[in-house]
């Protein structure tokens, strides 16, 4: 009933009638072809979970669709024409003979790989004819101009035609062509389309047919392919996808390619990954490297990916992640630090980094079926991702920091405008992450209301998460036979209570924080699941050895991270006010403010202004200065910066009268 499904090579024909035709018919239909999962897991014989398929669930109103919404009707359109006025659809048409000159970075054919696999995800919930025409007219475009090798990437052509391939740590060639396989994927998937598919398959072939141990060496550099390569295999079932993705990260090019410790450092790539210890240089580079070795893991079982995975995964946790999801700490070379180097106000936490770390820790999810992975997820999506997109869908953040003086931090685009169009298509892709199947059971791995329909098995979810905690899930559709119900307790829901049909569940009179609660029984159509998670606002500290933090608190409610925005609370000097240890926290539900949210008031107090002329430095224990008691207002860290840029806090003195 829920194991895994069988799904034949993209090569082997299933139906007479073409898979465009059933799709666009299906599409006009107001029904979605019954597309695969974002990462297909279903014959991975070494993956606890198998998602399933995007298509099969459909979001209800809520938080998230909330966001999906603007993200369909602004920001997929508005992003499309900032890369026609930004040359980067000219980049492609230029080399069909439009006279114009190339604009842009070397990897702008990314940007607009990672906008089509955002349609593709939101053409899942349904048919958006302008959308999908967008597609098609962009397929044709870059389809139009690949060379007869395969060979398709706007930059190394013309005058930089003899550097294809000599520049690896820095080309992002095989970055490209990573972000072109996962857009062509996600859109057969969802249509059966597979015309830019192709296209990718002729120069993934080129790729593999070029380099190897018995041929050119070859690195990635900037890494992602070896995460297309692996979902590339599992669509085609052709090894040489997989192996290649293990060639690349065996790191054996070291000496061919005269790589310096320095290099392979920064790119996380170019030495072997099962030799890495730490997470160390660009971290969006070692988070999508790591994320094509957890695929790999999944489909080989190599125990040395294994260790590795879970002492990388212990040095994210342990010394290099943010409270609000993110990472990457330094601006130069958007790097990881030393541990516990999580500064506030200098932070980097560039958007793709926070979206990394979701993605990884998706397919580590996926891999081991332990609720801690989908903890972090949450923790990046409802933080560190979710700051990165503005309110109404239009402005972004390529850095999200957690403190500012004001500094204008959102855009509506970049020069390197990786970050947009990464929010995009994680935002539209998010029914795919919300439910997975394993041999015996579903798991509900993320709060929102929702139906699921799959292996037999029909949910329907309804909440008001994240600003309430009470889930409600009808089991329909199912038959007799006894299956798990797997629901994650976050870790950070210290009282949790579970009823079936009104009783408790004997097994789960205290749900274990940071872990699937299972619930098994024979199900029958109709059951009531209600879960009730604990929300009352909560302090949390830092490690003493993250000594920015000392004698500093954050505020978190349910997986949200809260902070002091200068415009609630305009007549205080923000960076001189703290929270008490004493009183409670108020809730206010405030509709109006900020897309609708729950602002929480506390305790606090302002320290009076130094004397004017007093001396920098005094003999300890200076006299200290006098205090008086206010009330400060907090509001969700995503919602920060939405009203102009302003003085914001996260981490928050603690002190008192």
């Amino acid at each position: 009933m829920f194991g895994t499904v069988w799904r034949p090579a993209v090569s082997e024909p299933q139906y007479n009638i073409p898979m465009r035709t059933i799709a666009i018919l299906a599409l006009i239909c107001g029904q979605a072809l019954a597309a695969g999962p974002i990462v297909d897991t279903a014959k991975s014989p070494h993956a606890a979970f198998h998602p399933v398929a995007i298509t099969s669930v459909k979001m209800g109103s809520g938080f998230w669709e909330d966001r999906r919404k603007i993200n369909l009707e602004r920001s997929l359109p508005s992003m499309l024409q900032l890369f026609e006025q930004n040359g980067w659809i000219d980049n492609f048409r230029r080399l069909s003979g439009k006279a114009v000159s190339r604009r842009g970075p070397l990897y702008t054919d990314s940007d607009v790989y990672k906008w089509m696999e955002a349609v593709a995800w939101q053409l899942a919930a349904g048919d958006v004819p302008q959308l999908r025409a967008d597609f098609d007219r962009l397929t044709d475009i870059i389809v139009a101009v690949q060379e007869p090798s395969g060979y398709l990437n706007t930059y190394y052509q013309e005058d930089q035609k003899p550097k294809r391939f000599t520049e690896m740590v820095r080309s992002h060639e095989l970055y490209c062509l990573g972000h072109l396989l996962q857009a062509a994927i996600a859109y057969y998937r969802v249509t059966g389309n597979r015309k830019l598919l192709d296209a990718g398959i002729r120069y993934a072939d080129y790729v593999v047919s070029r380099f190897g141990v018995d041929e050119e060496p070859a690195m990635t550099g900037h890494p992602e392919f070896e995460m297309a390569l692996a979902e590339l295999y599992r669509v085609t079932g052709q090894r040489k996808y997989l192996d290649f993705a293990g060639y690349l990260l065996s790191g054996v090019e070291t000496q061919r390619l005269h790589l310096t410790p320095a290099q392979t450092k920064y790119a996380f790539s170019g030495s072997p990954f099962t030799g890495r210890t730490i997470f160390e240089g660009h971290a969006v580079r070692a988070m999508y490297a790591a994320s094509g070795a957890t695929d790999y893991y999944m489909e080989t079982g190599d125990p040395a990916y294994q260790d590795t995975l879970d002492r990388l995964w212990q040095d994210l946790v342990s010394y290099r992640l943010y409270i609000t999801g993110g990472v990457g700490s330094r601006a130069s070379g958007e790097a990881f630090g030393e541990p516990y180097e999580l500064p506030n106000a200098q932070a980097y936490t560039e958007s793709c980094a926070a979206i990394a770390t979701f993605m990884w820790n998706w397919r580590m999810l996926l891999a081991f079926g332990e609720s801690k992975y989908a903890d972090v997820m949450e923790r990046s999506l409802y933080n560190g991702i979710n700051s990165g997109m503005s309110l109404d869908g239009t402005l972004y953040c390529y850095r999200n920091p957690l403190e500012s003086t004001g500094e204008k931090i959102r855009n509506e685009f970049y020069d390197t405008d990786c970050c947009p169009p990464n929010l995009e298509r994680t935002f539209a892709a998010l029914p795919g992450y919300l439910y997975a199947a394993s041999s015996d059971g579903i798991a509900v791995n993320f709060y929102h209301t929702s139906t699921m329909d799959a292996h037999g098995v029909k949910i329907s979810q309804t909440t008001e998460y994240p600003w309430n905690g009470r889930v409600e899930l009808r089991i329909d559709g199912t038959t007799n036979k006894e299956w798990n119900l797997r629901l994650r307790i976050p870790a950070w829901s210290s009282q949790t209570s579970i009823t079936v049909n009104g009783q408790p569940v004997a097994s789960q009179i205290h749900p274990q924080p940071g872990r699937f609660a299972e619930i098994r029984r024979a199900w029958k159509a109709g059951d009531i699941v209600v879960l009730n998670l604990d929300m009352r606002p909560r302090f949390t500290s830092a490690n003493p050895l993250l000594r920015e933090d000392m004698g500093r608190v954050a505020v978190e409610r349910g997986p949200l991270v809260y902070c002091l925005e200068q415009g609630d609370q305009p007549s205080l000097r923000l960076f001189e006010s703290s929270l008490t240890q004493t009183g409670e926290f108020k809730e206010e539900r405030r509709p109006d403010l900020l897309g609708g949210l729950i602002v929480l008031h506390h305790a606090g107090t302002e320290t009076a202004a130094p004397l004017k002329g007093a001396s920098l430095y005094q003999t300890f224990p200076s006299p200290p200065l006098p205090k008086r008691p206010i009330d400060l207002a907090l509001i969700p860290y995503y919602a920060w910066a939405n009203r102009g840029p302003s003085n914001m806090e996260v981490w928050i003195p603690l002190g008192g009268l």
